[in-house]
């Protein structure tokens, strides 16, 4: 399960998903000094219309903040399809050439299961960062799920309402080239591994909808992070810790400026012994579970 990205966290977040009766608490952090309070909470992207998410402590800090910060403000649908279609589509290099026999065969399969509008013959125009995260998002849409009801959105909707300001972290340009600007073999590794998890991304959205709702972080590091920290280093420290890295350098330049501010970002980047908690910390900057 890869951490949350632009259409992957339709995604990414890297995080999704399954409505359960449990009383919903994620996980919230905290970071303060004498002037400033920064509250950081882990979100999931795509959510069933009725999922309830909200408790006292998480609606006070949200009260409290001035400032809203989450991934992406401009991933309006006219910029997500410029972008996608300047780096995600190369139909002079099929896809299908680019895998072996059995992989390509792999492939087909997996486009007609997941109901990708057009099957193979649409993820054969595309880059192979942008088939796996087709193979990843079509069931989920296909499902019902809808990205406008993720929690990031709800958050920007609600402080927009009341004149909030709403700002990104990164640009939906910068998120799109992390993965069109892989080398080429990492690129395919990522598509081969969307495609070995294919089988089993139904459960593991499920397990992880509840480790979410639960706070429990221990388990969404190990569903969210830990296989493609093992199968895939490069890409773990490209998707995962280099982006933590730089959000925990920016966070602490915010600790600078006097005011409260609300940080949502996926959850797995929240989580494990690369989250932002652990570069801030190594910052020198503690952060605190609420």
């Amino acid at each position: 399960m890869k951490p949350s990205l632009t259409l992957r966290l339709l995604a990414c977040l890297a995080l999704l998903f399954a409505c359960t009766s449990v009383l919903a608490k994620p996980a919230l952090w905290v970071v303060r000094n004498a002037d400033t309070t920064i509250y950081l909470f882990g979100t999931v992207h795509l959510l069933p219309n009725d999922a309830s998410w909200h408790y006292p402590a998480l609606d006070r800090a949200l009260s409290d903040s001035r400032t809203l910060y989450i991934e992406l403000v401009d991933d309006d649908a006219a910029n997500m399809a410029a972008l996608v279609l300047r780096h995600g589509m190369d139909p002079t290099h099929p896809l299908s050439t680019q895998l072996g026999e059995a992989d390509a065969q792999r492939l087909r399969i997996l486009a007609n299961k997941a109901g990708v509008p057009g099957g193979m013959q649409t993820l054969d125009m595309m880059r192979p960062w942008l088939a796996a995260l087709t193979l990843t998002v079509s069931p989920l849409l296909k499902a019902g799920l809808d990205p406008e009801h993720g929690v990031d959105k709800q958050l920007k909707a609600q402080a927009s309402a009341v004149g909030k300001p709403v700002l990104g972290l990164e640009t939906a340009e910068q998120q799109i080239r992390l993965l069109a600007d892989m080398p080429r073999p990492v690129e395919l590794d990522f598509l081969r591994s969307t495609m070995r998890e294919a089988a089993d991304d139904s459960a593991k959205l499920t397990e992880l909808i509840d480790a979410w709702k639960a706070g429990d972080v221990d388990a969404i590091a190990r569903i969210g992070n830990d296989d493609m920290r093992r199968r895939e280093p490069k890409l773990y420290q490209l998707l995962l810790v280099q982006r933590n890295e730089a959000w925990a350098t920016k966070i602490a330049t915010m600790l600078q400026q006097p005011g409260t501010v609300f940080i949502a970002v996926g959850a797995a980047h929240l989580a494990g012994p690369d989250s932002v908690q652990a570069q801030l910390r190594q910052l020198g900057i503690e952060t605190v579970r609420q």
